[in-house]
């Protein structure tokens, strides 16, 4: 999911649910009744109809609550002492803050998670686990990494436009700045959307290592998100960038003109892209990332303590998420599995996107998601991954002195985790 900046609509939410009562049972319910709080913009709405089909005699009662940020303010404020929801997703970038506080949430394998936990990708699981073996969550999705790119654009910049022979042309970030250059000098037009994003959190995403070392202490000045801030001020400094940042209006308007040819994009992503520049169906292709590899993104489907149903709450993971479940809600909507077993079944090999030229997505992003060396998710990652960003943003704005940026970025997040 992408990062939102909160706004006053996060505390009218928070709000708004908390008014619905206080308090809640610690003790489990037959009811056959749930409610859940999901984001908005993402459709829970379609597996909700599904699950319920399958189960006519459960009435599950969905809030969609706002932005991954807000879902989360609005949870902190319901943990604080509101009324509780019997489920609710977690953004990944959120989840370490509340795994500060395991006993805010059932355990889940007390009700059976320690049955299924060898469904899930180990690393994406170990997120969700705390030191003594709590599983507080289960993973619904990841965000593999791949590159979207013009096959038209490239074409005119005599580039090739076969995906496999795109991804020959960036095997590192430095290929991937050049084969920009090429692009530049060739058609006089900016390459990639921005750098801060498509290049940055990208490559900072592929490591062993984030912010935080293995044995889980703060540790964001570390080799790997240097060299990853430092390939980031590179492609900058070559003029491949369109300085839209990701997100922004003016990114949406750039996409639908052509101004840029390539888009770094985690596989959430490519709804947005064909939702925001539907003129432009059939003429991206995708093409595996630079270093082949890494994740921004995922959620989890936690149960918060108090909750009322957690049994009903619990048949309604156990179910959704199972590895067929994964592979449905894919097939349907486009999360990439975190079930690692469904990865060579047929139906996700063969997916394919005709927006995207009828790219293979299943196979591709997969791929991207098996090669991943784990690191440790910790509390301060968003704040920190944010600051990072903001800084790099600054440099595109000529705000920021590129000399000057990696110190100016890490005062910023110094002050950001108030150490």
């Amino acid at each position: 999911m992408k990062r939102v900046r909160t706004t006053a609509t996060a505390v009218i939410a928070a709000a708004a649910l908390l008014l619905a009562g206080c308090g809640g049972s610690d003790g489990e319910s037959d009811s056959k009744t749930f409610e859940f709080w999901s984001f908005a913009n993402i459709n829970q709405k379609a597996d909700v109809d599904v699950y319920t089909k399958a189960h006519p005699d459960v009435r599950v009662k969905l809030t969609e609550v706002g932005s991954t940020t807000e879902t989360a303010q609005a949870l902190t404020a319901a943990l604080a002492g509101g009324k509780v929801p019997d489920l609710v997703l977690i953004q990944a970038d959120d989840l370490p803050k509340f795994m500060q506080s395991p006993d805010n949430f059932v355990d889940l394998t007390t009700l059976g998670a320690n049955d299924i936990k060898g469904n899930y990708l180990d690393w994406v699981m170990a997120q969700s686990t705390t030191k003594d073996g709590k599983i507080i969550g289960v993973p619904t999705d990841v965000g593999g990494l791949a590159v979207a790119y013009r096959t038209d654009l490239f074409k005119a910049a005599g580039l090739p436009t076969d995906r496999d022979e795109v991804a020959k042309l960036w095997p590192t970030w430095d290929e991937f700045i050049n084969v920009g250059k090429q692009y530049v000098q060739k058609t006089g037009k900016p390459f990639v959307d921005n750098t801060p994003t498509s290049v940055f959190f990208q490559a900072v995403n592929q490591g062993s290592q984030r912010y935080y070392s293995a044995d889980r202490k703060l540790d964001y000045d570390n080799e790997q998100v240097k060299a990853a801030f430092d390939v980031t001020l590179k492609a900058f400094d070559a003029g491949i960038s369109a300085k839209q940042g990701s997100f922004s209006s003016g990114w949406t308007a750039a996409m639908k003109k052509g101004d840029y040819a390539v888009v770094c994009s985690p596989s959430w992503m490519l709804s947005q892209m064909k939702t925001n520049a539907p003129e432009t169906n059939g003429k991206w292709d995708i093409a595996t990332i630079p270093g082949g590899s890494g994740n921004w993104g995922g959620s989890f489907l936690a149960i918060p303590k108090r909750a009322k149903n957690a049994k009903a709450a619990w048949n309604y993971i156990s179910e959704m998420q199972s590895p067929k479940g994964q592979l449905d809600h894919f097939l349907m909507q486009g999360s990439l599995p975190t079930t690692p077993s469904v990865y060579t079944d047929p139906q996700l090999v063969g997916k394919t996107d005709p927006f995207f030229s009828n790219a293979p997505i299943g196979k591709i992003y997969t791929q991207s998601v098996l090669g991943i060396k784990p690191f440790y998710f910790g509390p301060q990652d968003g704040p920190i991954g944010t600051e990072f960003l903001n800084t790099l943003t600054s440099v595109e704005q000529g705000k920021v002195n590129p000399a000057n940026a990696w110190d100016t970025a890490l005062t910023n997040v110094k002050n950001a985790v108030r150490e």
